[in-house]
């Protein structure tokens, strides 16, 4: 269980002096997200190991650089798991990349986000200081949290040292239902089922087909799959797994993947090319050349966001622009954070 938290802040602390801008790394496994950034590499792989687990208080605490895997059997010794379903795009994954990439699974909708279960973090700041926030029980914010504003931050705000989070039971029975369905149609048909009282637990659409994912006891799963009349798929659970580490042959190849995050019920925007729809209807993928404007043009309309999620032109701007409100009170963040502005920088907004 190594904790190199001293080394870490040695580095910073040099950094700092030295004018020299950092680009913390982890397993590397999301190195492809965000713009492409200049700057010295800060290693944090090393600094790994669970600190703390408590099954029956359902509460893990981790150092950063664990691999997702260490984690996953961990809990899976006590039939528990990481509800947001981390995605693995490679064995060295790690739950910090995991945390400031805000990634989270096909159960997003239903088991909630990464920061949902996000209880405390430990961080090193901008000028080399061992910053706690939040805790390690269920109940533990007060005032603002800041916890979770590490989510999403591609670490823009500080290096990550620990994370305390929520874990779940594993389902009793787990089941996926499959069937031939227009595009259309699936969206309505997804929300649809989402608003009922069932065990759903993913629902998406590919290539005309919808598939749809129970979980949770045995006897409701078996009455909701008889109702719905939708015939059982075998291989469900490798289909979700290959769809949350995209893994799919949609997922394959160099054209440009768009990430949507819009209304659920939105008909989807009008681009030809190839998508995949996600979260009921809330996430959507769309492989295919494009200039950010006219996409977030059509995300806005849909009542959402865009990013370029992989590929393309990584030195342009990559995530859906901020109102100027919005970046006034990132900057003001960032600069309470990271004053001199040695992470990451220009990795998530080319202001940033």
């Amino acid at each position: 269980m190594p904790d190199i938290t001293e080394q870490l802040q040695d580095q910073i602390k040099t950094a700092r002096t030295e004018a020299r801008k950092l680009s913390i790394v982890g397993g590397g496994s999301k190195a492809f997200m965000g713009r492409a950034i200049d700057a010295d590499r800060l290693d944090v792989s090393g600094h790994s190991g669970i600190v703390t687990y408590q099954p029956v208080e359902l509460v893990l605490t981790v150092r950063a650089g664990t691999p997702l895997l260490e984690i996953e059997a961990a809990l899976a010794k006590n039939n528990q798991m990481l509800s947001f379903e981390p995605p693995h795009f490679s064995d060295a994954s790690t739950i910090g990349g995991t945390l400031a990439c805000n990634q989270s699974g096909p159960g997003r909708p239903w088991w909630s986000s990464v920061r949902d279960q996000v209880l405390g973090v430990g961080l090193i700041n901008g000028t080399g200081e061992k910053l706690r926030f939040g805790g390690q029980v269920m109940k533990n914010v007060a005032g603002y949290d800041v916890s979770r504003t590490q989510a999403g931050a591609m670490g823009s705000l500080g290096v990550l040292t620990e994370i305390s989070l929520k874990v779940l039971p594993r389902p009793a029975t787990t089941v996926t239902l499959s069937r031939e369905m227009r595009q259309n149609e699936a969206i309505l048909f997804m929300n649809a089922r989402a608003a009922e009282p069932k065990p759903l637990s993913a629902a998406c659409w590919l290539d005309g087909k919808l598939y749809l994912r129970l979980s949770g006891a045995q006897s409701a799963v078996e009455a909701t799959a008889k109702q719905w009349d939708i015939p059982l798929m075998t291989g469900g659970d490798e289909f979700w797994q290959q769809l949350r580490d995209q893994q799919l042959p949609f997922f394959a190849g160099d054209q440009p993947l768009w990430r949507f995050s819009v209304n659920s019920t939105a008909p989807n925007p009008p681009l030809d090319g190839p998508w995949l729809i996600d979260w009921a209807g809330s996430q959507r993928w769309y492989r295919g050349d494009a200039e950010l404007a006219s996409m977030e043009a059509h995300a806005e309309k849909a009542g959402g966001q865009v990013s370029l999620f992989r590929g393309g032109d990584r030195t342009g701007e990559v995530m859906h622009r901020q109102l100027p409100a919005l970046q006034a009170i990132q900057k003001r963040l960032k600069h309470s954070f990271d004053p001199d502005g040695l992470f990451n920088p220009g990795r998530l907004y080319s202001w940033m």
